[in-house]
């Protein structure tokens, strides 16, 4: 087995997902107070807990395989720098509590982590690092729950007695824009379409990958998932 060292991209790469984990930890806790705020099932909010719970310990999982990568690479590790602003979710002034806990339901979970599920798949696909296969499986394990919960929030949302007709509307309206940001995000154009066999032993894939799997998540997951709940997603991919 080859035993060349990690370029600076998986470094970076594992830096970045620790401050990942540490942002979902962060809006995961954030969203349990708008939850008890809105007076949302108690199993929902012990879940979201958890929810925060398992974030965090994704990060210090990442942070072992970062340090792993900077040994590897024989360099010296960086610290980790927040942009504290982005911790916390956008609340919407003038609009019901009930709104911005959609928003964040169907962008963070609905969408985000039904796409990290496929994701973290194919990236274990060639992941041979113990320590970094460790990381993946936990993760994609835990991520599972994590987009099973953002449908089963969705849901209770949709059937709320007072809000859930508005719910509906605002879902529907800004599912596209939603989409677009995500697409934006995973897929732009001409991205790398392989990677080095050393990189992805550490868990890498090439970035095109990124915005094909979305597209196939779009197709198999997200409109058969929104049509259960009530919502026609065909139509907002664009």
């Amino acid at each position: 087995m080859s035993k060349e060292p990690p370029s600076a991209e998986v470094v970076d790469e594992w830096l970045r997902r620790v401050d990942a984990e540490y942002r979902s930890t962060a809006i995961a806790s954030h969203l349990s107070l708008w939850l008890v705020q809105i007076a949302a099932s108690p199993d929902l909010v012990k879940a979201v807990l958890r929810i925060a719970r398992e974030e965090l310990g994704h990060a210090t999982l990442s942070h072992r395989v970062y340090l792993a990568a900077c040994r590897a690479a024989r360099t010296p590790p960086r610290p980790l720098a927040l942009d504290r602003a982005s911790l916390a979710l956008d609340r919407r002034e003038g609009e019901p509590l009930e709104h911005d806990v959609a928003r964040a339901c169907v962008q963070v979970f609905c969408l985000g982590e039904t796409v990290a599920v496929r994701l973290f798949k194919e990236l274990r696909q060639r992941c041979e690092i113990p320590v970094a296969r460790r990381a993946l499986d936990r993760v994609l394990r835990d991520e599972v729950g994590h987009r099973d919960f953002g449908w089963t929030l969705l849901a209770w949302l949709l059937a709320h007695p007072t809000q859930g007709a508005s719910v509906r509307t605002l879902v529907t309206r800004e599912l596209p824009a939603a989409l677009s940001a995500l697409r934006e995000h995973y897929g732009p154009r001409g991205l790398p379409a392989d990677v080095r066999r050393a990189d992805a032993r550490w868990g890498l894939m090439p970035p095109a990958r990124y915005g094909e799997i979305l597209r196939v998540c779009f197709a198999k997951d997200y409109v058969p998932r929104f049509a259960r709940v009530g919502v026609d997603a065909r139509g907002a991919w664009g």
